[in-house]
């Protein structure tokens, strides 16, 4: 505010003295300039490092890089080994031992067979419909029990077909693939990794 004054109170005052005489000459009217304010510190001195140093520290660098292009040209073909794939060497030896000869059926034997599952299938088959059968028979029974209920007594048919907790508890058990193991003190989320590291 009071910049713009006084540039106007300057303008006015050459606009009546009119321009200057002599070997300056003023192209133009702005006398002053505002310049954005700079709030940095002024940058630090590089420090002069002797061309040998530098050269050093370059060479040693690269013998560094070519180190462990050599390492991993090296270990570039070799694969990491998995302890869990590894078969153990008793194994090994016990091959011979623990291989089972190949037994082959004679084709009545293979018959046999053959007429036992058939016979099998045909047992669990009917197993099933007497069970879908004897469970047709108690649904049945039991909705025509209802029903008389419900003509005798509505409020009786309400209370009859009201669930009841009590009449089977129920019990779950999740199937597991091993027994359970007692006084097992289960991890909290905390682990050690002991996996090898290969580099």
């Amino acid at each position: 505010m009071f910049l713009s004054r006084c540039t106007n109170r300057l303008r006015s005052c050459l606009h009546i003295l009119g321009p200057p005489v002599g070997a300056e000459s003023l192209t133009g009217m702005r006398f002053f300039n505002s310049t954005p304010v700079l709030m940095a510190e002024p940058l630090k001195k590089k420090k002069k490092l002797d061309p040998a140093i530098i050269k050093q520290r370059d060479e040693r660098r690269k013998k560094k890089l070519e180190k462990q292009i050599r390492r991993l040209e090296k270990n570039a073909r070799q694969l990491k080994p998995i302890d869990e794939l590894e078969v153990p060497f008793t194994l090994i030896d016990e091959k011979k031992v623990r291989v089972r000869p190949s037994v082959e059926l004679t084709p009545e034997v293979q018959e046999e067979r053959a007429l036992l599952q058939k016979e099998w299938a045909r047992y669990k088959r009917g197993q099933k419909i007497a069970d879908y059968q004897l469970i047709d028979q108690v649904m049945q029974a039991q909705r025509k029990a209802l029903d008389e209920l419900k003509l005798e007594s509505e409020e009786l048919y309400e209370a009859a077909i009201q669930p009841d907790p009590q009449l089977m508890p129920f019990k779950s058990r999740v199937l597991v693939a091993t027994p359970p193991i007692e006084n097992y003190d289960s991890p909290d989320g905390e682990y050690v990794d002991v996996s090898k590291k290969w580099e």
